[in-house]
């Protein structure tokens, strides 16, 4: 199975372009490459107010400190284990079948804890009219890109390994 791999807002936007379907009922498998670096997404479903994505990290990748200012987020973990940190050094680690909603505006970030490739389903609801979903700030109130250096981004390298069926 050949994915082509997101890293640009362009591609991200293509990506759920081609998922939404008006009127019509969008049915999906939970399955994406995983990666033995860095970290993939693979859009499943999307409308122009939801988005459902499947995210797979390497073991031990993480993301930086951040809020999405238009997003509610859902994160529930399918494979592995996630270390939540909220702004202050709280951390809540959460396994397979176990999920968080992080209300738009929570600074959070998370960690794939060692041993296998963390695997979870983000869903993502506008909870603004204003902004796009790409909407995230740091700590500083600055705009960060989900796919930068700031936020711990690295080209990811493929494992062959699927979740999933192929």
């Amino acid at each position: 199975m050949t994915q082509k791999l997101l890293s640009t807002i362009e591609d991200y936007q293509n990506a759920l372009t081609e998922k939404y379907a008006p009127g019509q009922p969008s049915f999906f498998t939970l399955s994406g490459p995983l990666p033995a670096s860095g970290r993939t997404d693979t859009v499943l479903a999307a409308t122009p107010t939801m988005t459902a994505i499947l995210k797979c990290y390497a073991e031990c990748g993480e993301n930086t400190l951040h809020a999405h200012t238009t997003e509610d987020h859902l994160f529930i973990v399918l494979q592995g284990e996630a270390n939540f940190y909220g702004p202050n050094g709280e951390l809540k680690t959460i396994g397979p079948l176990n999920g968080v909603m992080l209300p738009h505006g929570t600074f959070y970030r998370f960690r794939a804890s060692a041993g296998e490739p963390l695997v979870m389903v983000r869903v993502g609801a506008a909870a603004l009219k204003s902004g796009t979903i790409f909407d995230r700030i740091g700590m500083d109130g600055k705009l960060m890109e989900g796919n930068s250096k700031e936020n711990q981004h690295e080209e990811p390298v493929l494992s062959g390994k699927y979740f999933g069926p192929v």
